[in-house]
């Protein structure tokens, strides 16, 4: 068997360090001695962006931000998925990624989809992205933990959080999803996804190819108030 090899090293801003592996033609990012994402496992992450395709890609000039650079593997589909007019926010916390990493050993996995000109990248925190912009989101979609822990640094606990969703609610659109990858179920932050007022979905996909391991990724809506028959003003609030 191939040894792994180390190309390189990132702190994460806020704790944390990433370890940049390869072993032949295989890529890994490693939080410590586990594995973040892996060159050979793109599968659900594509997933994730062509569901939010099929949910909100057909509006003009969507607006969907990911919260995680990656290897790009959400980023390309995305791109592969969604109308030319649409505009693809990436927030990536660690400058490495975005910049050394992406532009040389990974820059064949990326290929020149950081050039697309619907594409912006912002270097720094996808909450702090969240909270800034104004326009909101037609989509966010949320892959920079294995899951809803903040394994890459001890800050991401919060967005994951009651107060972290409720935020990332504020800054959909109406009828505008948040949708979050992890390699596991987490019942507790499926009840906090639904404590929130949004319709919550679960949804299983494969890592590879529609092979390998069950992936989740849930897709909560930012559904309107329905308005009660023939009270104009008033509302109920739906719960999944």
């Amino acid at each position: 068997m191939l040894p792994w090899v180390e190309l390189d090293r990132a702190k994460v801003p806020g704790g944390g360090e990433f370890k940049l592996m390869q072993r032949g033609q295989e890529f890994t990012i490693f939080a410590g001695t586990i594995g973040l994402m892996s060159s050979r496992q793109a599968g659900s992450e594509e997933a994730m962006s062509n569901v939010a395709a099929e949910r909100i890609g057909g509006r003009p000039k969507a607006r969907v931000l990911i919260g995680g650079l990656g290897m790009g593997f959400t980023l390309r589909a995305a791109l592969a998925a969604f109308r030319p007019d649409a505009e693809l926010v990436v927030a990536e916390l660690v400058p490495q990624i975005a910049g050394a990493w992406a532009r040389g050993p990974l820059a064949a996995i990326h290929g020149d989809s950081l050039d697309d000109p619907r594409v912006t990248l912002r270097v720094g925190d996808v909450g702090a992205v969240m909270a800034g912009d104004a326009q909101k989101f037609d989509a966010i979609l949320l892959d920079v933990d294995n899951g809803p822990e903040g394994l890459s640094r001890p800050g991401n606990d919060r967005l994951y959080s009651h107060g972290g969703i409720a935020a990332a609610k504020a800054a959909l659109r109406p009828d505008g999803m948040l949708a979050v990858w992890s390699v596991a179920p987490d019942a507790h932050f499926t009840k906090r996804l639904q404590q929130s007022g949004m319709k919550v979905e679960e949804l299983k996909a494969r890592a590879h190819g529609g092979k390998g391991a069950r992936h989740v990724i849930w897709v909560a809506t930012n559904s309107p108030p329905a308005h009660a028959p023939g009270k104009p003003g008033s509302a109920t609030h739906r719960r999944p």
